[in-house]
């Protein structure tokens, strides 16, 4: 015991004691938050909350902006939007001035033929795909207020000119394109916001990248020190199983860091910076999210890691290494490819939550229904009870591997004498 835990204390301090590693692991989530925190001060002083129309409850921020009315229309501001928050200009470059000085946020010139074309220019500095339309509803619906000759009931009706509920008689749970919108989660059902849509894509995407990289490292450990003659050294004074444990743990933990620190980081920008985002205020992110998203990496780190660990004990050299991670990474990269087509149609649906059970796809698929949300408890507790007992099978089986013939041979890596040794125990 007392072997593990120096092979565990020594792969854990020199992980922890690369610059590159805690720049990458922890200087870049603390750099994230600070980037939306100092975003979301500076744009809180120029905004304001109202009412969007006479006839909802929901409310949004509301920038001060300047207009140019080249065509002469605007005679009224409606009621919902404040009087200091759309300021008239004589021309352009008093508006530019404006502009530059800090006094409005954006302008909008409304050309002299824009009765004929329908057409007008918002000028926004920092409008960007992520701050989905800016609020260029403010000018459509003073267009629209005084194109009817300021009837603001008129305006409304036209404005928002049915109330279209639609049921969905399917079967079984489904987000659809056509159904009622629901921003309240992340997933394909708030189509009003493509950010909100493309969390559950995002998340995927973290998570493989995680695994991926956690269980990179010991490969490559395992493999250098094959190569650089430590392994025989080591073996003198180490049991193969105790070095086994104590990399995976060690190289665990040194993996689990980073992971908890850009979930958190995730977690505060989405609570802390919406208004930055854009994000619709009923936008919820349960905190129950993170624990099963830790859940989940640190089994599927568990089984991949020890995948890689057999791998790089068979690996002859360093060169190998690209082939044999693809190998074992196969089955990963499918449940990846699935979460990403799935994330945004039917995440719910019957090959989504099949692979969201394997032991081998579930720490993608699961992490991405777990994002949308609407995971039966059962389905979560199912999976991660074959994910620990793969965990603890692949960790057995690649502990028979940790041997000294088998660490020590030359032969050349193929998936078939990987898949035997790692079944069977022998080559």
């Amino acid at each position: 015991m007392s072997k593990t835990l120096h092979v565990l204390r020594y792969e854990l301090i020199t992980t922890l004691s690369r610059r590159s590693f805690l720049l990458v692991s922890f200087g870049i989530p603390l750099l994230i938050i600070l980037i939306f925190f100092v975003i979301s001060i500076m744009k809180s002083d120029t905004s304001s909350t109202i009412d969007v129309s006479s006839n909802t409850t929901q409310t949004i921020e509301l920038e001060i902006e300047g207009y140019v009315d080249q065509a002469g229309l605007i005679r009224v501001i409606p009621e919902q939007i404040p009087s200091d928050h759309l300021l008239p200009y004589l021309d352009e470059e008093h508006a530019y001035r404006a502009l530059e000085t800090g006094e409005i946020a954006a302008f909008y010139i409304i050309p002299e033929n824009y009765v004929e074309t329908g057409e007008f220019i918002y000028v926004h500095p920092t409008l960007t795909p992520s701050s989905s339309d800016g609020q260029d509803w403010v000018m459509r619906r003073t267009l629209l207020v005084n194109l009817l000759d300021g009837d603001a009931m008129l305006a409304d009706k036209l404005w928002n000119p049915m109330d279209l509920k639609v049921t969905n008689l399917a079967p079984m749970p489904q987000y659809d394109r056509y159904a009622e919108e629901d921003c309240s989660t992340p997933g394909p059902a708030c189509e009003s916001n493509a950010l909100v849509q493309y969390i559950p894509f995002i998340m995927a995407v973290l998570f493989y990248m995680f695994i991926t990289m956690g269980s990179s490292l010991l490969i490559r450990n395992v493999s250098s020190e094959k190569e650089n003659m430590v392994m025989e050294i080591l073996m003198l004074s180490v049991h193969p199983r105790q070095m086994l444990t104590g990399k995976l743990v060690g190289l665990g933990i040194a993996s689990l860091l980073p992971t908890i620190a850009y979930l958190g980081a995730g977690y505060i920008v989405l609570r802390l910076g919406g208004g930055v985002l854009n994000l619709p205020s009923e936008l919820t992110i349960p905190p129950s999210l993170l624990v099963w998203g830790i859940v989940f990496f640190v089994l599927g780190y568990a089984v991949y890691a020890s995948l890689m660990a057999g791998a790089g004990a068979l690996l002859p050299n360093m060169k190998e290494i690209t082939q044999a991670t693809w190998v074992v990474m196969i089955p990963l990269f499918v449940g990846y490819m699935v979460a990403l087509m799935a994330s945004g149609e039917a995440p719910h649906g019957a090959l989504p939550t099949a692979l969201s059970l394997f032991p081998l796809t579930a720490p993608i698929v699961m992490i991405m229904r777990l994002t949308i949300g609407g995971v039966p408890l059962w389905q979560i507790l199912l999976a991660v009870g074959l994910m620990m007992l793969t965990a603890v099978f692949v960790v057995r089986a690649v502990a028979r591997m940790f041997r000294a013939q088998v660490l020590l041979s030359g032969q050349p890596f193929s998936a078939r004498r990987y898949t035997r040794a790692l079944l069977f125990g022998r080559m």
